[in-house]
């Protein structure tokens, strides 16, 4: 299976993604954290996508693919993957049908997870990081149960600087303008499907396996999207 993660800033995706992957057994690929770490690892890519990520801006298409295609040959993505940040632009999306036509395949299912701009902004800004091993937590809905270290590490937890209130309202700018688009480029030839985002956090999973067992059992050969 094949499948993109659609929404805005703070709907879910890695959240979904991570979900999806483990039900079903395919890698969950977030370009987020391909890209931070290329950040960390202050490598040429990592410092050049740097310049756009800091200002709440997205990176260049042709950076972006050349993160991405280095995760796309691994061979643990040879019977499918789920794409978390990628394509975020139209142009992205067709590139990335272009590449998997010559293979003879193809992006599948498009699931686009809806939150309210204002609810995206109340859950980035209450976003928190591990500074070491990268764990997520959130102040309201999965906090740290130590006073701002990680369960997982003993790391300090950090607000990530494209996570504050005045980045976030830059990214939704930019999610709308370069972004959305990316909605109806998939609606238009059916791959499109959707499903509340400001559900609980098993709700939503629950919606979204059934999408996923639907198409299945249609033998992955569902023509139309939907909302669920």
């Amino acid at each position: 299976m094949r499948l993109v993660l659609l929404g805005l800033p703070g709907a879910g995706k890695g959240t979904q993604g991570k979900h999806i992957s483990e039900k079903y057994g395919i890698p969950h690929i977030s370009t987020g954290s391909l890209i931070r770490g290329a950040v960390a690892s202050d490598s040429p890519l990592g410092r050049e996508a740097n310049k756009y990520i800091s200002k709440g801006n997205l990176i260049p298409d042709e950076l972006a693919i050349e993160i991405l295609h280095e995760r796309l040959v691994e061979p643990d993505c040879a019977d499918g993957w789920i794409l978390d940040g990628f394509p975020r632009t139209v142009r992205q999306a067709i590139f990335l049908d272009q590449q998997l036509a010559k293979i003879g395949s193809e992006v599948q299912i498009a699931l686009d997870i809806r939150i309210t701009p204002e609810e995206a902004i109340r859950r980035i800004s209450k976003r928190r990081v591990c500074s070491q091993c990268g764990a997520v937590y959130h102040l309201t809905h999965y906090p740290a149960k130590g006073d701002g270290v990680c369960d997982k590490c003993g790391g300090k937890l950090v607000q990530r600087q494209d996570d504050t209130v005045e980045t976030a309202r830059k990214r939704l700018e930019v999610h709308m303008i370069q972004t959305h688009p990316v909605v109806h480029f998939y609606a238009q030839s059916g791959r499109l499907y959707s499903v509340n985002g400001e559900a609980l956090i098993s709700d939503v999973f629950a919606e979204v396996d059934r999408l996923i067992a639907h198409f299945a059992d249609e033998g992955d050969g569902a023509s139309a999207g939907g909302v669920l």
